[in-house]
């Protein structure tokens, strides 16, 4: 799908349940124009992750996700080899063969039907494609470094195999809960985008889009009542997942508003920790008033 326009990307990603502002629509037009990676910031619960699953199907294109955490590696991320299958084919040459040829025989082993392909390489070779990295920020400062060349290059070397580059760049999009900051290097190779929550209109827009028997009144009450509790100093605030889930919690119990007495049955759609839940029921009559 061509898109010429951050306007007409928006219309695109809001067929696909995505309402975006004119910041994100904006940022992700720029990447996909300039073939950039889009790396999103922002607090958990923005839509940074929404957003590539909402690029993936409104332009049509699969979707390749590596979800990072401690310790990930080229082994998680890019490929390897698939040794017990290794094993039996050496094992079917030595079988067939009196005098194995040893250098033909390793050659064998590093050819692409021993290679398991994980994300990274899944998407150079899927391309077109989104590629989603989520939570850059969990991984380490070696896994950025591995990075840097499929970013730069669109291309990754796999020592026993060579060069690996896609015939077409996928969408890259990097997302971070800045639980720490990532290095300037990876930042320099991509658009930056800060991602707020969303203001209160378009938080109960979110709300009907997504959940259509949800009326005007109790998407409201619901948001507005958010949008009290991210102003609160708690451990988990919520984000939008948190708003969709807690309406749905209140439709699924036939709820048409917002009371304390409501409220006090479902936070735990909300809130996340024992210490949040405590600290909000002692102040519900004043959150909702």
């Amino acid at each position: 799908m061509t898109v010429n326009s951050p306007e007409q990307l928006a219309q695109t990603l809001e067929s696909a349940g995505y309402l975006a502002d004119e910041g994100v629509a904006t940022a992700a037009f720029l990447a996909l124009r300039m073939q950039r990676p889009l790396f999103c910031e922002g607090e958990p619960g923005t839509g940074k992750t929404s957003l590539a699953v909402a690029l993936s199907r409104s332009l049509e294109l699969p979707l390749i996700r590596l979800q990072c955490h401690e310790g990930i590696d080229a082994a998680q991320a890019l490929y390897e080899w698939d040794f017990p299958r290794q094993l039996l084919h050496l094992r079917a040459l030595e079988a067939g063969s009196e005098s194995l040829d040893v250098e033909a025989a390793e050659q064998s082993l590093y050819t692409e039907r021993f290679l398991l392909a994980r994300p990274l390489l899944k998407a150079l070779t899927t391309a077109p494609c989104v590629l989603l990295v989520d939570e850059i920020d969990r991984a380490d400062d070696e896994f950025e470094a591995f990075l840097l060349q499929l970013l730069d290059e669109n291309a990754v070397t796999i020592p026993e195999y060579g060069e690996v580059r896609a015939e077409q760049p996928p969408l890259v999009i990097l997302t971070s809960n800045r639980t720490r900051e990532v290095h300037d290097a990876l930042k320099r190779r991509c658009l930056y985008h800060w991602l707020e929550h969303p203001d209160l209109a378009r938080e109960v827009a979110i709300l009907r889009r997504r959940l259509p028997g949800i009326g005007e009144r109790l998407a409201t009450q619901v948001s507005v009542a958010v949008r009290r509790l991210r102003e609160l100093e708690l451990l988990k605030p919520p984000g939008v997942a948190e708003s969709l889930d807690w309406a749905q919690a209140l439709l699924a119990l036939g709820r048409d508003e917002l009371d304390v007495e409501a409220a006090a049955r479902t936070l735990g759609a909300v809130l996340k920790y024992t210490e949040d839940m405590e600290r909000v029921r002692a102040k519900l009559d004043a959150l909702l008033a």
